[in-house]
């Protein structure tokens, strides 16, 4: 079995691919918006300046403009992943910034319009857990009686010191709570971890892995750390107070923390995307697909992959 990869084994882990093709029994892609909110690590109210190593397009640098012409950001969206597919079935991913950080109106008035759409079989909604709101709640749980909504919770780490060094802003505890008060309206909830925080080992990121497996979630995206320019973590980085990820770890933490997922966790993504323009460092993870075919050739070398295939989504 080493070295030697089988297509037609069968899959060792439940991917965000196979999930949509059997919710929707067809493909589907998601196309990015920026609904033209903020972050209360922005406005003052948790802090100005954002997370440590986010972007000034709050991590929506790939999203497309909703707020003046939604027709026509969506049909520039879609233009994006055109080559991807022939289909007109899509998710509508909310990305940038703090997508539930409104008044509960303003939020109506952008959802409402999209989820009703024809061409749009879901919601994709990127928040915090500490803005969930009743009044938002209450609206996620409208907007789930029309089509499947995904809520992306943004964790990336559960231990204390980790978050504060990264500014992340609540409690672990808040966490928690929004997981449960997202189940309690019907919501998928999706939570985002962050593999290669300075000062983490490998043992305290598969902690993180282990927590999230433990809670009443549906899905996982799993990201390396990336090191952007004008982020005060490039600041950090080019004091040397830091090292990313090689490689070889990033693929040995990934292959660990799969096997920690239970199988009816849906693994939405392994890796994440940076801006090239953006990206300092690790200068290895440019390529997302070279990164992913790297990480099957890792699986297959060290028997990670035990008899079972890897899909590469």
């Amino acid at each position: 079995m080493r070295g030697k990869y089988k297509q037609k084994q069968p899959v060792r882990y439940y991917s965000f691919s196979d999930y949509l093709k059997q919710k929707f029994n067809k493909k589907v892609y998601k196309i990015a918006l920026d609904g033209g909110m903020t972050c209360p690590n922005r406005d003052g109210l948790r802090g100005d300046r954002g997370c440590i190593f986010c972007s000034a397009g709050g991590s929506g640098d790939f999203a497309v403009n909703a707020l003046n012409n939604l027709e026509d950001a969506i049909s520039q969206a879609k233009l994006k992943v055109k080559d991807k597919t022939n289909q007109n079935a899509f998710i509508a991913y909310f990305q940038s910034y703090t997508n539930t950080y409104a008044p509960v109106d303003y939020l109506r008035k952008l959802f409402l319009p999209v989820i009703q759409r024809e061409d749009i079989v879901a919601l994709s909604i990127a928040t915090r857990p500490d803005c969930l709101g009743k009044d938002v709640l209450c609206l996620i749980e409208e907007l789930c009686k029309i089509k499947p909504v995904f809520i992306e919770l943004g964790l990336q780490t559960i231990h204390e010191e980790s978050a504060q060094y990264i500014r992340r802003g609540y409690a672990l505890s808040c966490f928690d709570e929004a997981v449960d008060n997202l189940n309690k309206v019907g919501a998928n909830v999706v939570v985002h971890l962050i593999m290669g925080l300075p000062n983490e080992s490998k043992e305290q990121m598969l902690e993180s892995v282990k927590y999230v497996a433990s809670k009443d979630i549906n899905g996982v995206k799993l990201h390396l750390l990336h090191v952007l320019k004008n982020t005060d973590l490039a600041t950090e980085y080019e004091l040397n107070k830091f090292a990313t990820l090689t490689k070889e770890e990033y693929y040995s933490i990934i292959a660990d923390a799969i096997e920690l997922l239970p199988k009816k966790v849906v693994i939405h993504r392994l890796t994440g995307d940076a801006p090239k323009k953006l990206l300092i460092a690790p200068a290895w993870s440019a390529n997302k697909k070279d990164v992913l075919n790297g990480m099957k050739r890792y699986f297959n070398e060290h028997d990670v992959l035990q008899g079972k295939s890897f899909t590469n989504k």
